[in-house]
């Protein structure tokens, strides 16, 4: 009865060193983080009329409504890559081909002087139906990702994704791409909005 015990023990041990749920450092980090860009990009648009969310500066650039669609189909399509992440088993033998920081990422997502290409299946074309009904729908997915980091036991930091241009990633940093891309498309809006031509109302 004894070895069986210890074995159980020993089990009990093993099993939870395998599992390392998000530090309270992290997860009160990306709380912050998510709901700050939330907040900010919610006023930014709030009070804008349907001529000032449709202006375009030109026809090859978009308005305020296509970054909004933008950020809200993002939101979802990248939160499915992180989530798939964590199907797989977790690997901390990995940790040694992260080649960025947490900081690097969100540096590298948010500098506005890069230009990329949105690709297909990320593209605004209207499925919303307005930039009203797109924000709601980002609002919706921001809050169940801000419920998943509140309450979360999985471990994010030993589970990787292949990303195309970083290069290995943990899924810790795959959130925090979420939402540095959202900060990213907030950054746009503003643009939009400091424009000189940018319409009074």
């Amino acid at each position: 009865m004894k070895k069986l015990l210890a074995l159980a023990l020993t089990l009990g041990l093993f099993s939870f060193t395998l599992n390392d749920p998000l530090s309270e450092k992290d997860r009160k980090f990306a709380l912050t983080y998510f709901n700050e860009v939330k907040d900010r990009l919610n006023n930014d648009i709030k009070g804008l009329s349907d001529e000032q969310l449709n202006w375009k500066a030109a026809d090859s650039v978009w308005s305020i409504a296509n970054c909004i669609e933008h950020i809200a189909i993002a939101e979802k399509n990248l939160t499915e890559y992180a989530m798939a992440s964590l199907k797989e088993t977790a690997d901390p033998a990995k940790k040694t081909e992260l080649k960025h920081t947490d900081e690097a990422i969100m540096k590298m997502i948010t500098d506005r002087s890069f230009k990329a290409k949105a690709p297909e299946g990320f593209r605004p074309t209207g499925q919303f139906g307005s930039a009203k009904d797109a924000l709601k729908t980002f609002n919706e997915r921001r809050d169940a990702n801000l419920s998943f980091l509140k309450s979360t036991q999985e471990d994010l930091r030993n589970h990787f994704i292949p990303h195309p241009f970083l290069g290995t990633i943990d899924s810790y940093q795959m959130m925090l791409f979420i939402n540095a891309h959202t900060l990213r498309h907030t950054l746009q809006v503003e643009e939009v909005k400091a424009n000189p031509a940018f319409p009074k109302k």
